[in-house]
């Protein structure tokens, strides 16, 4: 198949997965390239995708060389080094990793503007993945408080790989939860009404517990 059909495909897919969620939010289809050519990225954009999102300070640089700031929106949704802030903080629209006050901190030093940020979250508990603990979460909302450059606009987890699919729903439910706690709490730096979850082997049942935004690279590119 080609890009565009595979694209197709996709969409169609999220709108099945969206008629089964309780929500009727738009959800957000942020095509992934942090493993493929500008040429293909260009590809994804004339398919019909509007936000592309990089892993690397590197690959952000070379494709914005390629396709321009403003070809698209522009999300990075890898762990961003306290060190790299400086290199791509004015450049990128959305950061999808926030997980500890002194990136916080960075941001709020070196941004010319407020940046929509989610919070990364450790559901699963999984040693090998990056995040604040659920339990933590609030506590960590309370100290963004004193960076007016950061805005927390939701949540975002990753599911472990499994094949058990309930494992996975049951993760993303919890982060929808807590979600749900957050934005209750009315929290003027951190709205937190967007929840970031869901990848190329698991977006549908993201968008079906309420997922607003997926980050899907494989099944847009493959052949």
């Amino acid at each position: 198949m080609s890009i565009n059909e595979n694209v197709q495909l996709v969409q169609q897919k999220m709108q099945q997965a969206s008629e089964k969620s309780f929500q009727k939010k738009q959800v957000q289809l942020i095509g992934v390239t942090k493993s493929v050519s500008s040429q293909v990225a260009s590809v994804l954009l004339e398919a019909g995708i509007t936000a592309l999102g990089e892993n690397r300070p590197e690959g952000l640089s070379e494709k914005q060389a390629a396709l321009g700031r403003e070809a698209c929106e522009w999300h990075f949704i890898g762990t961003l080094q306290s060190r790299k802030v400086r290199q791509i903080i004015d450049q990128i629209d959305v950061l999808h990793s926030l997980d500890r006050l002194h990136l916080a901190e960075e941001i709020n030093k070196r941004a010319k503007r407020p940046i929509d940020c989610f919070v990364q979250v450790n559901v699963s508990g999984e040693a090998s993945k990056q995040g604040i603990s659920a339990e933590d979460i609030h506590s960590f909302l309370h100290e963004i408080g004193q960076y007016p450059k950061v805005r927390v606009i939701g949540l975002m987890t990753m599911a472990p790989l499994t094949e058990n699919q309930e494992e996975v729903r049951s993760v993303f439910r919890a982060l929808r939860v807590l979600r749900d706690e957050v934005a209750a709490r009315n929290l003027s730096y951190a709205p937190c009404t967007e929840l970031s979850m869901g990848m190329s082997s698991d977006y549908e049942i993201a968008i079906e517990e309420g997922a607003t935004h997926v980050r899907i690279g494989t099944v847009l590119v493959q052949s």
